[in-house]
C-alpha cells in the first residue's frame, strides 16, 4: 500500500521561504500527477500547485505563479513544493495528493480535488505578519 509523507512545514515570518516535500513509503508506483492543496481554518480546501509525473509539466494557481515552484525525483518518487515570498494569508495546512489515473491535461482537472486519490496527512505552514 502507498503512502504519502509530507515535510517541511513549519513558521517562517512573511516574506519568508519554505521547501515542502512530499515522498511516497510502500509499494513502488509512478502517478499519472501530484498536486499540492492547502486548506485554512473555516476554509475549503484548494489546489497550489500539480505535476505531470511523466513529462514534468506543472500547474499554479494564479496568486502563487512566481513565487512557488512545484518539482518532482522522479528515482526518489518525492515531490517538492518551493514557496517563496510567503504571506500570511497563506497560512494553512498544506496537503501532497497523487493521482493514479490518466485524465485530459487542463488546468480544471489538475485543481480538482476528486482527481487524487491518494492523500497525505498534511503540514502545517504558519506565515507570520
Amino acid at each position: 500500500q502507498v503512502q504519502l509523507v509530507e515535510s517541511g512545514g513549519g513558521l517562517v515570518q512573511a516574506g519568508g521561504s519554505l521547501r515542502l516535500s512530499c515522498a511516497t513509503s510502500g509499494r513502488t508506483f509512478s502517478p499519472a500527477a501530484m498536486g499540492w492543496f492547502r486548506q485554512a481554518p473555516g476554509k475549503e480546501r484548494e489546489f497550489v500547485a500539480a505535476i505531470r509525473w511523466s513529462s514534468a509539466n506543472t500547474y499554479y494557481l494564479e496568486s502563487v505563479k512566481g513565487r512557488f515552484s512545484i518539482s518532482r525525483d522522479g528515482a526518489k518518487n518525492t515531490v517538492y513544493l518551493q514557496m517563496n515570498s510567503l504571506k500570511a494569508e497563506e497560512t494553512a495546512v498544506y496537503y501532497c495528493a497523487a493521482a493514479r489515473v490518466f485524465f485530459y491535461s487542463n488546468y480544471g482537472n489538475y485543481a480538482n480535488p476528486s482527481r487524487y486519490e491518494l492523500w497525505g496527512q498534511g503540514t502545517q505552514v504558519t506565515v507570520s505578519s
